[in-house]
Parts: C-alpha cells; sequence; structure tokens
C-alpha cells in the first residue's frame, strides 16, 4: 500500500482508488482484530474517575459557577455533574447555541474572542469558580485556521481568566490537552493551550486567583479520528492514516469531567497544578481502529498519508522518564513527572508546573491579538512559535539541573537522528544540566510512542 501510493499526496486518482481498496480487503481479511479494536475504543466512553464526591459538592455547593465552552460534549457532561452533585448557581458560556441543555443550567452566548463581550459577561455574573473549555480542538483545523484557534485558545484564554480575576473569582479550572506536554512545539494546537497553561499558571503565581488545569487524551465521545473514518467511509472517500503503527491513548467524557472537578479541590495557593489520569489502559491502535470501522461500513480504501501539520511523527526522546514509566500519568513529560504530588484523588496525578518568569509573554500578546485580527496566519504563528520557545528556555532554567542532566543522558544516543526542532530542544536541555558522575538509565518497564492529545 505504501509502494503504490507515497505519502503526503492530497489525492488519489481512481485507477489507485480500486488498488488500494482491494488492498485494503486483504488487509481486512488478514487482520480480523479490527472490529475488537473499535469495541474497547467505545467501551472505554463507561469509564469513571473515582471521585470523592461529598468533597467536590462542598467545594462548590452554594457557589456562582461559570463554564465556558459548556455547549460542547464535555461542557455538558461537566454540567450534569455540577448539577447532580450539588446545589449552585450554573452558568454555560458558549457562542454556540446548547445541543442538549441542561435543567437548571443558565445559558449565555459568549465569544471568549470579543474583550467587550467577555469583560460585560463578568461584570453582570461574578462567578466564584470558573471552568475554562472553550477552545478550537482539533489539531488539524487549528494549522488551517491559525489565527482563529490563537485568538480563542491563547487571547480568548487570556481575556477569560484576567476578567475573572478582576471580578473576584476565587478559583479557576482550565482544560488543556496531553499534547501540551511537548517541551516545544511549532503546531498550533500544542502551542497554544502550553501557552494557556503558562498563563495561568502566571495569574497564580501574582496570587490573583487560585488556578488549576486537567491534561485530556483523546475523548472517545467526541472523537474527531472517529468521526473522520465513519464520515470518509459513509462518503467512499480515501481513508487517510497517518502511519500503520500509529497509537493514542483515550479517555471518556464523564472520566474528563471528573477530572475537571478533582482540579477543583487544588490547594488554594500560588501554584499552577495539572491533573491527569494515571492509567489510561493501553493505547488503541489507529490501523485497527479504521478496519473495525470500516467492516462495519462498507470497504473504503486506506491512504497511509503521513503524518500531518498539527501531529507530531514521534516525540522528543526526552519526553519521558523510563524509570517512573507506569507510575505516572503519561500526560507529563519528564520534567513535570518529577513534581507529582497527592491529588487527593484516586488514579489521578497532580504536578505543580514548574514556576518560570517569561515577562515578554505577556507583552507581545498585543502584537499576536493585531495579527489574528487581520488573519496573518504567518505572523501570528511566528509570535506564537517566539512565545513559546521563551517558555521552553524559562521552564528549563527553572528546573532542577539534575533533572535536566538525566534528559540529557536518556537523549544521548538519540542525538544524530533527532529532527532538527528536537536537536534545538536538546540543545537548550544540555546547557541548562549539569553534568554529574555516570548513572544508570534504567530500561523502561514499558516503552510506547502515543498521539497524546
Amino acid at each position: 500500500m505504501r509502494s503504490i501510493v507515497p505519502p503526503g499526496q492530497d489525492s488519489v486518482d481512481q485507477s489507485t482508488h480500486r488498488r488500494l481498496a482491494a488492498l485494503t480487503g486483504e488487509l481486512l481479511a488478514a487482520r480480523a482484530d479490527g472490529g475488537a479494536e473499535l469495541q474497547r475504543f467505545l467501551s472505554v466512553s463507561r469509564r469513571a474517575v473515582p471521585l470523592p464526591e461529598p468533597r467536590v459538592a462542598g467545594e462548590l455547593r452554594g457557589r456562582a459557577i461559570v463554564v465556558t465552552g459548556g455547549n460542547g460534549c464535555i461542557g455538558t457532561v461537566l454540567l450534569r455533574q455540577i448539577r447532580r452533585l450539588c446545589a449552585a448557581r450554573v452558568i454555560s458560556a458558549d457562542i454556540a447555541p446548547p445541543r442538549w441543555p441542561v435543567p437548571g443550567v443558565e445559558y449565555v452566548q459568549v465569544d471568549v474572542r470579543s474583550s467587550g463581550a467577555v469583560e460585560g459577561f463578568f461584570a453582570r455574573y461574578r462567578p466564584d469558580i470558573v471552568f475554562h473549555l472553550a477552545a478550537q480542538r482539533d489539531p488539524g483545523l487549528a494549522e488551517q485556521q491559525a489565527s482563529r484557534s490563537i485568538e480563542t485558545n491563547v487571547l480568548g484564554t487570556a481575556k477569560v481568566a484576567w476578567a475573572a480575576a478582576r471580578t473576584g473569582t476565587r478559583r479557576f479550572v482550565y482544560a488543556s490537552t496531553g499534547k501540551a506536554l511537548r517541551p516545544y512545539s511549532r503546531c498550533v494546537y500544542t502551542a497554544s493551550k502550553r501557552v494557556g497553561e503558562w498563563m495561568l499558571a502566571d495569574v497564580a503565581r501574582h496570587g490573583h486567583m487560585a488556578c488549576s488545569g486537567a491534561r485530556f487524551t483523546h475523548v472517545v465521545d467526541n472523537s474527531i479520528v472517529v468521526d473522520r473514518l465513519r464520515r470518509w467511509c459513509d462518503d467512499g472517500e480515501v481513508v487517510r492514516l497517518h502511519s500503520p503503527d500509529t497509537v493514542f491513548y483515550v479517555q471518556s467524557a464523564l472520566e474528563s469531567a471528573q477530572l475537571l472537578l478533582a482540579a477543583a479541590l487544588a490547594p488554594a495557593d500560588d501554584v499552577f497544578r495539572l491533573y491527569a489520569i494515571r492509567d489510561l489502559g493501553w493505547p488503541v491502535n489507529l490501523l485497527d481502529l479504521a478496519l473495525g470501522v470500516i467492516a462495519s461500513s462498507r470497504v473504503t480504501p486506506i491512504y497511509l498519508a503521513g503524518y500531518e501539520p498539527g501531529y507530531e511523527q514521534s516525540p522528543y526522546p526526552g519526553l519521558y522518564d523510563p524509570t517512573l514509566s507506569g507510575d505516572v500519568s503519561p500526560l507529563l513529560n519528564a520534567i513535570e513527572a518529577h513534581r507529582v504530588e497527592d491529588a487527593g484523588v484516586a488514579g489521578v496525578d497532580s504536578a505543580s508546573m514548574v514556576a518560570c518568569t517569561a515577562p515578554d509573554v505577556v507583552d507581545r500578546l498585543p502584537e499576536l491579538e493585531r495579527w489574528c485580527q487581520v488573519g496573518a496566519d504567518r505572523q501570528a504563528r511566528r509570535v506564537l512559535a517566539e512565545i513559546g520557545w521563551e517558555l521552553l528556555v524559562g521552564t528549563v532554567r527553572a528546573t532542577s539541573p539534575a533533572v535536566l542532566d538525566r534528559i540529557a543522558r536518556l537523549t544521548a544516543d538519540h542525538r544524530a537522528t533527532m529532527c532538527a526542532e528536537h536537536r534545538r530542544i536538546d540543545d537548550v536541555v544540555r546547557r541548562y544540566a549539569i553534568r554529574t558522575p555516570a548513572a544508570t538509565v534504567h530500561a523502561p518497564r514499558a516503552v510506547m510512542t502515543a498521539n497524546q492529545g
């Protein structure tokens, strides 16, 4: 299949389409476990976090609670959980109308990209607690609509956080992504969410508001992947896969909502903490998942298209510390894993974010907004990438040299094969690492490469 059509083509002709369809049929016959992989994927929607509900109810009861992006899949589940657990005033702030209205919830139309709309909303409702979910969540679409995505994920987050702090919000919980565990990335979605994490950490560090975040991986209930697979099959189009070796972690919308509620139990201090599920199960194989969808529909040709913009072919080799594999959530990187503390919720890890100063980040937001408002994607990408790089350097400088030394040892044998971006990251790590006497780098208990977001 790879030899018939090389990766990177936008389309295939009819002759190639027929050849790929025939080979896909043979693959279905030879690899008949796709149906099982699809069912395993779908079964994750029933998973839940053992949340300490009395503690959560006590934290939320009697409060005015805002959920931005509350009309989406996870937002709706979160609204239901809040209404079930306690008596509180709950407001959903979203640009779109609700698809699944929750009784007792007030629905207000707000565009987080609009300073006036955000300021007016917070001046009126003055919430005690904010769960910020409003975002562009599709990595591929974020590349196609860079300015709009940055305006929503970075500038919108800043506007919501600052308005919340100014109007007396006591707690702010940020919905992030597993992709933000990458120390640096030029991908719009990844970079925008990583910058969002730092901005909330900066708000907390200055004592303006207690802030915490939850990192999600692929949510089965609103799966971008399965939606695309089914649409391609229904339309008879080519099914485009990154690679036959691609695997990714998954979680449920219920787990995601419960993780946000767990993050609302974070200590009310000046430290931004990230919350993530420790055991996400075995990653899903993309090829088997696609075969399961095809088998349940009709034979549609698979094209191994390669990794498209917004997705990373392989992670930075120092992303994980193998001595912690299996003990810490795979949504926390090697720097963060060494900062894990008791989350007070079974099966959930909490890691305090490295407190790094990057004064130019906030100063450059007006420049970023100017480019976004005129739709200058190239310039907006450049500024976002420069901001992301400053945050990487700041994070590395604020990290224990011993931790950096360990990462440098882990990546030593991979230097020759690293892509330019990963080598640049590694150079920064090595610049601030202190070389210690030879230490053993233990083999990981389990080694896998998975798409985290």
